[in-house]
């Protein structure tokens, strides 16, 4: 199974009831964050997920709201007794925008390694328990969403490994490790396995105008979390103008790729009521809610 937390909804600058767009993602106690603008920190302590299992932060764009709480999330990271390599996804320029940022966090007890991405990047990247795709979006920079996603691997098939010669001894083996030696020989679990099941998937996107390349990136998500910078329709030429999007443009790509649910967040400060505007996204899409300080769902495997 999969957590997935949001940790702020908010766009611009941190509000005393709203922080800054961010999600967490956990899968078997490993965890990993999209986005880390200022005041992060305060609502993941709220969350009490804690900081020392992060293993992946990937990075949207480089808006400060975004980006600029990363050097105190390091420093926590640091002083909870991490000492694994922690992994930075992010556009190109990540490497010259971490170096400026390590100028006031230049001593951290573990290494970071960075990922800067590009259109020939193939998907998914795949670090500790997360399968991470990225596509780029349509913003004043360069900018991406991300998905995650969970894959879920075939049933064991009983007959193909009595056919293959392998006692029953081993079978709990073969599945909890991938591989083992009888007489000689080695034995994987691809070899035991039927085809792969469905698993379960999050996708996230902020700063963006509409673009049909989302549909097909969220295409089946179980959770699309993604940007409602302005409820009002009569806001699209602002929302042309500063790349982002209405909650209608939101729910409307909700329903092409086909979502499970869809979470609104990235709320103007303007927007002080979005509750206003959720009608205007449900009639479009129905499963849409406003995202919230520390929402938080599991997604689980389907039955079968």
């Amino acid at each position: 199974m999969m957590d997935v937390c949001l940790l702020g909804t908010g766009g611009m600058m941190p509000m005393p009831s709203r922080f800054l767009t961010s999600m967490m993602v956990r899968i078997n106690g490993r965890m990993m964050m999209v986005d880390c603008g200022e005041g992060t920190q305060v609502t993941m302590k709220m969350l009490g997920w804690g900081f020392k299992s992060i293993d992946v932060i990937c990075i949207t764009h480089f808006h400060a709201d975004h980006i600029s709480g990363l050097p105190g999330l390091l420093l926590t990271i640091g002083n909870s007794g991490r000492e694994e390599p922690l992994t930075i996804i992010g556009p190109q320029g990540l490497g010259y925008i971490i170096e400026g940022m390590r100028r006031i966090c230049p001593e951290l007890p573990f290494p970071l390694e960075l990922i800067e991405l590009n259109r020939e990047m193939k998907n998914p990247i795949v670090i500790s328990e997360f399968h991470i795709s990225h596509c780029p979006v349509d913003h004043m920079v360069k900018c991406y969403a991300y998905r995650v996603d969970l894959p879920r691997i075939g049933k064991f098939d009983t007959q193909k490994a009595t056919d293959l010669g392998l006692p029953r001894s081993l079978w709990g083996h073969l599945q909890k490790v991938g591989s083992v030696e009888h007489e000689g020989k080695e034995y994987t679990s691809d070899m035991v396995l039927g085809d792969a099941r469905q698993g379960v998937a999050v996708t996230y996107c902020t700063d963006s105008r509409p673009v049909d390349k989302l549909i097909s990136f969220a295409k089946n998500t179980d959770l699309f979390i993604c940007e409602g910078m302005y409820g009002d329709d009569a806001k699209k030429n602002k929302a042309k103008e500063n790349k982002h999007m209405l909650f209608s443009e939101a729910a409307t790509l909700a329903q092409r790729s086909g979502a499970k649910e869809l979470w609104l967040t990235h709320f103007s400060p303007a927007l002080s009521e979005p509750e206003e505007f959720l009608p205007v996204a449900q009639k479009i899409f129905e499963n849409t809610r406003l995202g919230e300080e520390r929402l938080t769902k599991t997604l689980v495997f389907p039955k079968e």
